[in-house]
């Protein structure tokens, strides 16, 4: 790819339990519009109802506030958790957010992440891949189609149904698929010619999936006549970088033990449950493993290019949002990766330090024929103001 995107991926995490909402909102916002400042390209923030940590429930609103508060940067609903929802009331929402945000939206779609939020309207998580699946046929149809559909499922019934709207984005804005390890996400987003988000793509399994996705596409792309692109494909993973490895391990002090905690102990989710019962086996987990970076720009770098070799090449890496470290030192992580990171994937600095090599090679030569301008300068002033000074009388 000849640049890569870069962006977050805001579920969001707010660790510990009990804190003031209205400050993490606020917080996420600041985090955004720090992003959209340092040139980042896309945010995708995650709908979530249970746990007491990721404390988005509707994207769409949180997208909306966020839109009119930044300039640049695109903003995802990642992911809505289609089958909680009527897909009808979902196409909708999300073409009005494309309006309002002169092209800026973009929706990623998943079967939920949280079993705790299923139970609670009486969806079985073994049902929700398949419910995906259905869903996700039938909104892409009310998305691109001007023809009426009708169906009929165990959570939502249409009649004639159609959207009276038409996207803002022709002929529609983005869409991703959520994946982590299973082949359901790949499988969807082959089928439709969409994006694929890679949520998982850093834990084991999901890493060692990575080629597995890549070839699912790629043949139901093929079966179905669509295209399997993979700069529409994105890849998400934790770091926090510093000046130094130590000094990033000093920050996460903050913050890294709760969220892990959060992952052993609260959520029923096997597939990202942290390692380790005390913080340095807790950094471990994140460093050793290959799962994320607590450590340096450099670092940063060596794991994309990781991550690059083992899919093939993919458009966009997401950090996972989080707040293992404080407020400033999250900042200043986000502002190191943009510094130092970012340029090495999208060809920025290149013409740059070209420019540096070239001035360097000339130097010498260029250093003798400036100071001999200078001095002739010098002189030559010198003369002529002592030729209109008057002779004095002998």
């Amino acid at each position: 790819m000849a640049r890569m995107r870069f962006g977050i991926f805001m579920a969001p995490f707010h660790v510990p339990t009990g804190q003031n909402p209205t400050a993490a909102y606020g917080r996420d916002l600041a985090t955004i519009q720090l992003l959209d400042e340092l040139g980042y390209d896309e945010a995708w923030i995650g709908e979530h109802h249970s746990g007491g940590v990721e404390l988005i429930p509707s994207p769409e609103i949180f997208i909306a506030h966020a839109a009119a508060q930044t300039r640049h940067i695109k903003l995802g609903a990642g992911v809505s958790s289609l089958p909680y929802h009527n897909p009808l009331w979902v196409a909708d929402r999300m073409i009005l957010l494309d309006h309002l945000t002169r092209g800026r939206a973009m929706m990623g779609v998943g079967p939920g992440a949280l079993p705790t939020d299923a139970t609670m309207i009486g969806i079985d998580p073994l049902e929700q891949r398949a419910a995906l699946e259905e869903d996700f046929e039938v909104l892409m149809h009310l998305l691109r189609s001007d023809e009426p559909i009708s169906v009929e499922t165990k959570r939502y019934r249409l009649v004639d149904a159609r959207s009276q709207y038409r996207p803002y984005t022709d002929p529609c804005f983005e869409i991703g698929v959520a994946a982590i390890a299973s082949p359901s996400g790949p499988r969807l987003a082959g089928r439709y010619g969409v994006g694929l988000l890679s949520v998982g793509a850093t834990i084991s399994e999901g890493f060692d999936a990575l080629h597995l996705h890549w070839d699912v596409m790629e043949e139901r792309a093929a079966e179905f006549g669509t295209v399997a692109d993979r700069g529409k494909w994105r890849l998400v993973g934790p770091m926090h970088l510093a000046e130094s490895r130590e000094q990033a391990i000093r920050d996460v002090r903050h913050g890294l033990d709760p969220f892990c905690e959060y992952t052993q102990k609260t959520i029923a989710a096997p597939h990202f449950r942290a390692a380790g019962s005390t913080f340095d086996e807790r950094v471990a987990w994140v460093n050793d493993t290959g799962l994320g970076v607590i450590g340096t720009p450099d670092e940063a770098i060596a794991q994309i290019e990781r991550l690059a070799e083992q899919s093939g090449g993919f458009g966009c890496y997401l950090m996972m949002a989080h707040e293992w470290a404080g407020p400033e030192a999250t900042r200043r992580s986000y502002e190191l990766f943009a510094r130092y990171v970012m340029p090495r994937f999208q060809n920025s600095a290149t013409r740059l330090q070209a420019s540096e090599r070239w001035a360097a090679s000339v130097q010498a030569g260029l250093d003798v024929r400036q100071a001999q301008a200078l001095k002739e300068w010098t002189e030559k002033h010198a003369a002529e103001r002592a030729a209109k000074q008057p002779v004095a009388a002998g």
